[in-house]
């Protein structure tokens, strides 16, 4: 029997920030002994509210409790001393460092002269993994490991805290099917200890095997909680969307007969899998999925940027095998990574040199700073770049303003096709409609884009077609004229 003696509780919980409200008195209880999953589209509240278990934001107004008894916490070294501990969706390994050191960072345990004791220290960190039925050398360096064993890895050091509430968000969204399994026989024996565990996951097919209840967030208020036995999918999907899931969609560009871009059978181990589909002149096509279902993968595979096992891309009647950047980039194709600051831009240099920097060495020649002032201004003007000069740092602009930077510097090289992943990820709401007005003059110039977004209304909004790839496989693919925003999600889902 489930040892239910821990609970956790929060009571009209508030939280605001200027110009929106992310919580709106939301009242929850969950039980030691048993799974619960929290679900919410993006932007639902879903991260703020176990930022605030967590310790690492405060709350406006309500109250927290621990076991019955309040608990304000004001960082997340206190929630830890209340029993809350987190393992967050960005693991927070340190690759360089053993096992047991990542595990007891901060703390580990030291002998009467001040030095540290490594056998202790391994022997504790054993008996952890040991306890929770994990085999791991705990000398070994963390960083050897794959994404599974460190998920287990930040798990075992949330459970060396001894807690009495777990929070997990997405811990299964780069795990294979297999290691999910694992993650879950473990998760089945913490909750057998009394353990609460709040699972946050955008995977409708995992609610069943694993959560006994299921809670469900939207627009920062709770829709309500529902047992597991009543938790259907289209329960689920209607509390959160609501009976209001219209959406508007505006691109109106037809778009030309001649194929530019043909993927045929491609894959990659343990990423996608027989991928196959045509882009034609000037189309803006869409690809949905969940955290984990290989879009960026997908995207950076066949842009060169990393290596595929088998198949083939055809760009304008050119059969090709992606194997780099450079050649992808010499036949007309260009990638807007999903990581603007560290992939697609060099912040430390200015926005005439970011602009400048893909066209370098291919047809498109810049040859003096004078040039690449009047290329920068160009795209400055033409993309309403909020730059007080060319030549000051691109660190400076906003997000949304560092994101047309990037655009403006694919442009620069010509492109038939610009790969697009996560557009509109971290830029304000104006950011995002200018972001989709440059998505749709470059199908009216007959530029075609490739877009995957988590923002599935996005989606809906921008594109011609949208693709579905589930598990690295496609699923299916709508019109988004004729499909409906609760339809596309169910398929995502299901």
């Amino acid at each position: 029997m489930p040892l239910a003696t821990h609970t956790l509780e929060t009571v009209a919980l508030r939280k605001e920030y200027p110009g929106t409200v992310a919580l709106r008195d939301v009242s929850l209880r969950f039980d030691g002994g048993r799974i619960h999953a929290l679900l919410g589209k993006n932007g639902a509240g879903k991260s703020t509210l176990v930022k605030i278990l967590a310790g690492a934001v405060q709350p406006t107004a309500g109250s927290l409790l621990v076991n019955g008894k309040a608990a304000r916490l004001k960082s997340p070294r206190e929630a830890l001393t209340h029993g809350i501990a987190a393992v967050h969706q960005e693991l927070s390994i340190i690759p360089g460092l053993s096992v047991a050191e990542n595990m007891f960072l901060g703390r580990l345990p030291k002998r009467p002269s001040g030095l540290i004791d490594w056998p202790a220290t391994y022997r504790q960190a054993e008996g952890v993994l040991r306890d929770l039925g994990v085999v791991i050398d705990v000398r070994e360096e963390a960083g050897r490991f794959g994404i599974a064993r460190q998920q287990m890895i930040e798990i075992a050091k949330a459970m060396s805290y001894t807690p009495s509430v777990l929070l997990l968000d997405e811990p299964t969204s780069a795990l294979a099917h297999h290691e999910t399994e694992r993650l879950f026989a473990l998760l089945r024996t913490l909750a057998a200890r009394g353990v609460v565990l709040l699972y946050i996951t955008h995977r409708l097919e995992e609610i069943h095997r694993i959560a006994d209840t299921v809670s469900v967030l939207r627009n920062g208020e709770l829709v309500g909680m529902v047992g597991i036995d009543d938790a259907t999918p289209s329960t689920i999907v209607h509390m959160m969307f609501g009976d209001t899931l219209q959406h508007k969609h505006h691109t109106e560009t037809p778009v030309g007969l001649d194929p530019v871009l043909e993927v045929r059978d491609f894959s990659r181990r343990g990423a996608f899998a027989n991928i196959a589909f045509t882009v034609r002149r000037g189309e803006i096509l869409g690809i949905a999925g969940l955290l984990g279902s290989g879009r960026t993968e997908l995207l950076r595979a066949l842009f060169g940027a990393d290596t595929h096992d088998s198949g083939s891309v055809v760009i304008c009647g050119r059969t090709v095998s992606p194997s780099s950047p450079g050649q992808m980039k010499r036949l007309g194709m260009a990638l807007a990574p999903e990581n603007r600051k560290e992939e697609g831009l060099v912040q430390t240099l200015s926005t005439r040199i970011n602009v400048c920097l893909a066209s370098l060495g291919s047809r498109v020649r810049v040859t003096s700073a004078g040039r690449e002032r009047a290329i920068a201004a160009r795209f400055v003007r033409e993309l309403d770049i909020a730059a007080t000069s060319v030549d000051t740092s691109v660190s400076s602009l906003s997000g949304g303003n560092q994101q047309k930077v990037v655009i403006a510097k694919w442009l620069n090289t010509q492109p038939r096709i610009i790969l697009l992943d996560e557009p509109t990820r971290g830029i304000d709401i104006q950011a995002k409609m200018q972001m989709f007005q440059i998505i749709r003059d470059l199908s009216a110039k007959g530029i075609s884009s490739v877009v995957v977004s988590s923002e599935l209304e996005e989606l809906m909004e921008v594109c011609h077609r949208i693709l579905i790839l589930k598990k690295g496989r496609l699923a299916g693919e709508m019109d988004p004229q004729s499909s409906t925003l609760e339809q596309l999600f169910s398929v995502c889902m299901e």
